[in-house]
């Protein structure tokens, strides 16, 4: 289907949750294609390691969940986590100290300029922050990822210092699989990060805005423009940069949990800052307004820019 689209010259819009994208009130003026395969298969199995293959449009918390139950470890940590499989390697998700690069051994996909389906091992997919070649490029259509897991029934290192202190152990320890992923959920639905259509502050894309990775100097002028206000939360990583809370930026910038608060379309999420959320009747319009100023407030305080997460089809802020 794919290729009878392709054909035609039209813009292709492909789907599969859409949990991490934000599409133009106009819509989409093209043809957009739904990915509705599923299946989980494992693939080649060793006393140390076995390859599962999953399906582009598997539900990835049910994944997930299938793997806990089995006893795979490798992905708990990534649990709640909306939308399909195949797009977890297009934004190389990440939570609570896991990203999915770490375990994905190869991706395969449907290459539109070649018209081939190939195979593409994780040393090529560009993983990044976030980031991979399938990002922001229509080039690829991923079909299926294969992962690299550990037949074991504990956990991974539990790197994450609020997920090690909700289970009640010190960083890097590991616990039971589902004691992970049951910390895990708690801690997302506590956030407004599961979604609930009852309540409002879940209907969101997630975080709305990525972490800003920073060089040496960006993060010594931070240091000194939060002087007065605390030390801002910086993760160290390689050649001198350090990730920095977004949350932490944005909250004390001015924009608060549930700003700008009353009887609005759209406000932040009153359980978690980086979540701008849809309050019933909201546009698109109104959302990327107040991501614009959101965004223009944390740069003229502290000279740092915030990148949204989502993907967005026909808007931009």
């Amino acid at each position: 289907m794919t290729k009878a689209a392709g054909r035609t010259g039209d813009p292709l819009l492909l789907l599969a949750g859409g949990s991490n994208v934000v599409i133009g009130d106009e819509g989409f003026a093209g043809t957009a294609i739904l990915i509705r395969s599923r299946g989980v298969e494992v693939i080649s199995r060793r006393p140390d390691q076995l390859i599962v293959r999953v399906q582009a449009g598997h539900p990835w918390d049910e994944f997930v969940a299938e793997t806990v139950e089995a006893g795979w470890s490798g992905v708990e940590c990534l649990s709640g986590i909306p939308g399909s499989t195949g797009a977890t390697p297009i934004q190389n998700v990440g939570a609570y100290g896991q990203d999915v690069s770490e375990t994905i051994r190869s991706v395969t996909v449907y290459d539109r300029a070649d018209g081939v389906v190939r195979d593409m091992p994780a040393a090529d997919c560009g993983f990044g922050y976030r980031a991979s070649v399938f990002k922001h490029n229509d080039r690829y259509v991923v079909l299926t990822v294969d992962f690299r897991l550990l037949p074991d029934a504990l956990s991974g290192p539990v790197r994450y210092a609020e997920l090690a202190r909700s289970l009640g152990v010190e960083q890097n320890a590991r616990v039971p699989l589902a004691a992970a992923r049951e910390s895990v959920l708690a801690l997302r639905a506590g956030k407004g990060m599961v979604l609930d259509a009852d309540d409002r502050d879940t209907w969101s894309v997630g975080s709305f805005f990525t972490n800003p990775v920073l060089d040496a100097a960006a993060w010594e002028h931070l240091r000194t423009a939060t002087e007065g206000i605390g030390e801002p939360p910086g993760w160290p990583g390689e050649g001198g940069r350090v990730k920095v809370s977004a949350a932490w930026l944005i909250d004390r910038a001015g924009f608060g949990k549930g700003y700008p608060g009353g009887d609005v379309p759209v406000s932040i999420s009153t359980k978690h800052t980086l979540a701008l959320t849809n309050r019933g009747s909201g546009t698109t319009a109104q959302l990327l307004g107040l991501a614009r100023e959101i965004r223009d407030g944390v740069r003229e305080r502290f000279g740092v820019v915030l990148h949204p997460e989502p993907v967005l089809v026909g808007c931009e802020i």
